[in-house]
């Protein structure tokens, strides 16, 4: 099935050839970006070891986490979240343009991994009332071929959000704390093992992954990292 499903993908690439989503131009790479809008995505390559905020020099752990230890271990964040990665994301997460998610995917992908390998991999839930008004888990659609890609165990069903929360977009970092504490629960009757990551597309303040983080650890996990697609810089600029 996986060999039929790549030969389709080569035979529509090969009838309708690859166009940037952004400009229209000629797609680069064998995805649906060019090597220009390419050139200009926001790479988070000087951020806290700690929580991928955005620095101008890597360190360690930042002011924030110095101030306020997360409850996760490591985090990795391979863009910023800016200009033109924050279009295609709104596309993809709003818009439901699933061939902008399979660009992110793929930029996603092709970026070195900094931190070891969990033994699981678990996404974000949304709400059935979430996930029926918009159709799929954003968060999911990203982790599946990237899970496939680092050879790491995916699951999307042990992490359950136990109630509707309000959206995050326009709460402040202590309302979003405030917003999804005690939101999720585990399934009962799983174990789970030493080491796991938590997937979202866009961290933010960290409230959501530091919510589900603390329900992991609280149910023995030992090491638990959070991954996003893209880390919002600090708001203080």
């Amino acid at each position: 099935m996986e060999a039929l499903e790549k030969s389709w993908r080569r035979l529509t690439r090969f009838v309708l050839p690859p166009r940037c989503l952004l400009c229209g131009a000629a797609g680069s790479e064998g995805i649906d970006l060019c090597g220009e809008c390419a050139l200009e995505l926001p790479r988070n390559r000087s951020c806290c070891a700690r929580c991928a905020l955005p620095l101008a020099v890597s360190a360690p752990m930042c002011g924030q986490c110095l101030r306020r230890t997360p409850s996760w271990h490591a985090a990795w964040a391979p863009f910023r979240y800016g200009w033109p990665l924050d279009r295609l994301e709104s596309r993809y997460k709003f818009g439901a343009d699933l061939a902008a998610g399979r660009v992110l995917s793929t930029l996603w992908q092709r970026e070195p991994c900094p931190v070891q390998l969990p033994q699981l991999l678990l996404v974000v839930p949304l709400h059935q009332k979430r996930l029926r008004q918009r159709g799929y888990n954003q968060a999911l659609e990203l982790a599946r071929p990237l899970a496939r890609a680092l050879d790491v165990p995916l699951r999307h069903d042990i992490l359950q959000r136990f109630r509707a929360t309000d959206a995050q977009t326009e709460l402040d970092a202590l309302s979003r704390r405030r917003n999804v504490r005690g939101a999720f629960v585990l399934r009962e009757g799983v174990a789970l093992p030493a080491h796991v990551a938590i997937l979202d597309d866009v961290m933010t303040t960290g409230a959501t992954l530091a919510e589900c983080a603390r329900v992991l650890r609280r149910n023995g996990v030992q090491r638990v990292d959070v991954w996003a697609l893209a880390r919002a810089p600090s708001p203080r600029g």
